[in-house]
């Protein structure tokens, strides 16, 4: 597929001096994209492992009712929590507990203002999933109105639609970009063509043989998308070092530890080599269908 030697080769023109530049656009965004599909999937996975065969049950205190109330309506929900097939286990959060998971978008001085703050109770349910939620919903609101229940398959559900149309936008776009290389190629390929086409017509008089023409061609094609891939994939690897250290200054570890897959890896270092192989195959197939509208 590669061509190692180049012994017709036109000279560098205006299409051709892009190709390195719009190969290694195509690396660097599929760079990224790669890697922050990598980075989606693994907070996915600790999202789906840390919520699954679980639920949360919020009890809204009163407005200007006392903790003391407000506890004894946990201790009612905690009872008919408990009393629900399918539950293994119910715990109450502490007041100051909630008030530090707020800590960061209300302030550290939540406790003090004496604001009523939702009681959150934890609880755990059967794998099998045979709770009966609804149920447990339609008990909850009799025997403690304010209470409710926030289901995170519901909420995970979303961010799963969220990461997957994310995902879908980025290989969209890696294509468009393969695609505006292909025609790079194409373009520079012709304006080749037509510059050589006497010297092409002398080497079919002498023999020579549309395979080794279009070698000549590959082999302009394929060094400078390699040269521009590696320079695309060493501005990626950049570019996701940098975002990921700004990013282990967020509060509240938000991004798991990634892990580099091997897979991962593997399909970064083949990402300069797809991008070769786009520019010989579209180099081969513009220079073979030249020929033979010239037979």
């Amino acid at each position: 597929m590669f061509a190692r030697c180049v012994d017709l080769a036109p000279g560098w023109d205006g299409a051709s001096r892009f190709l390195p530049w719009i190969i290694a656009l195509m690396v660097y965004l599929s760079g990224l994209a790669l890697s922050a599909t990598m980075v989606l999937e693994q907070i996915i996975d600790r999202w789906r492992a840390g919520l699954q065969g679980s639920i949360t049950v919020v009890v809204d205190p009163f407005v200007g009712s006392a903790d003391a109330q407000t506890d004894a309506r946990v201790e009612a929900a905690l009872s008919v929590i408990l009393a629900t097939p399918g539950v293994l286990s119910a715990t109450p959060m502490a007041k100051a507990d909630v008030a530090g998971l707020v800590e960061p978008w209300l302030g550290k001085d939540l406790l003090s203002m004496d604001l009523p703050i939702p009681r959150l109770i934890d609880v755990a349910l059967n794998r099998n999933g045979d709770a009966d939620l609804a149920g447990l919903a339609e008990r909850l609101g009799t025997a403690v109105p304010g209470s409710r229940i926030e289901d995170h398959k519901v909420w995970l559900q979303k961010v799963l639609r969220l990461a997957r149309t994310s995902e879908l936008i980025a290989i969209l776009i890696v294509v468009l970009i393969a695609l505006a290389a292909a025609a790079t190629v194409v373009f520079a390929t012709r304006t080749g063509l037509a510059v050589q086409r006497d010297v092409i017509e002398v080497l079919h008089l002498i023999g020579a043989r549309d395979a080794y023409i279009a070698r000549q061609f590959q082999g302009k094609a394929v060094f400078p998308a390699l040269w521009g891939g590696t320079i695309g994939l060493l501005l990626a690897g950049i570019t996701v070092a940098v975002l990921w250290l700004l990013a282990r200054d967020l509060e509240g570890s938000l991004l798991p530890t990634v892990r580099l897959h091997p897979p991962f890896l593997a399909g970064l270092a083949a990402l300069p080599l797809a991008g070769a192989a786009i520019a010989s195959i579209t180099a081969r197939v513009t220079v073979m269908r030249f020929l033979a509208r010239m037979l």
